[in-house]
């Protein structure tokens, strides 16, 4: 059965992860992260790096324990960059790999500094800037930097402070969470 939904789509895990997705998009948290664990069994650690990336990076956002969302983000990261542009542009013809990074920095500057780690959650905001130059100047783009300034102005003015209660997943334009491109999978 599975292997049949396989070949029925093009990209079938990429479906189910956007399933998922939708999901926790509509406060099933619990649930979508449930369903993220089961793909992650079938994906697993050697599994197609865009679905690896894209699935860790959705299940980073419903941990609860920054640690575990620090862990989820490190392997989005890491799955990305085993990415190659055509791999990407399979599923979408407009993407490059290099637009993923801005967000991942982003998500991984604000987990560490949920975690107060704050040199590390500054190299990692230096990434994100520095990366910003592949986004483009669009909605998502716009709302990635506009994320990537906040969390700069939050570091500057208050240093880190992980005791604040502040959500560090910055929601953009519409209330989504900002990360590697969100269309529907």
């Amino acid at each position: 059965m599975a292997e049949q939904q396989e070949q029925a789509a093009p990209d079938a895990m990429m479906t189910r992860i956007g399933q998922a997705v939708m999901l926790h998009h509509a406060g099933d948290r619990e649930e979508a992260r449930g369903r993220f664990l089961d793909l992650w069994g079938e994906i697993g650690d050697g599994g197609d790096a865009l679905h690896r990336c894209t699935l860790a990076h959705y299940m980073a956002d419903t941990q609860d324990d920054p640690a575990d969302e620090l862990a989820w983000d490190l392997r989005a990261l890491s799955a990305a960059e085993e990415l190659t542009d055509g791999r990407v542009a399979a599923p979408h013809q407009s993407l490059a790999v290099r637009a993923f990074y801005p967000s991942l920095h982003l998500n991984l500057a604000a987990d560490y500094a949920k975690l107060g780690r704050a040199e590390a959650a500054r190299t990692h905001l230096r990434r994100a800037r520095g990366a910003a130059g592949a986004l483009a100047d669009d909605r998502y783009g716009d709302g990635v930097r506009a994320a990537i300034g906040r969390l700069e102005l939050r570091l500057q003015d208050s240093g880190i402070a992980a005791e604040t209660g502040v959500s560090d997943r910055f929601d953009g334009p519409g209330g989504e969470t900002l990360g590697p491109p969100r269309q529907r999978p």
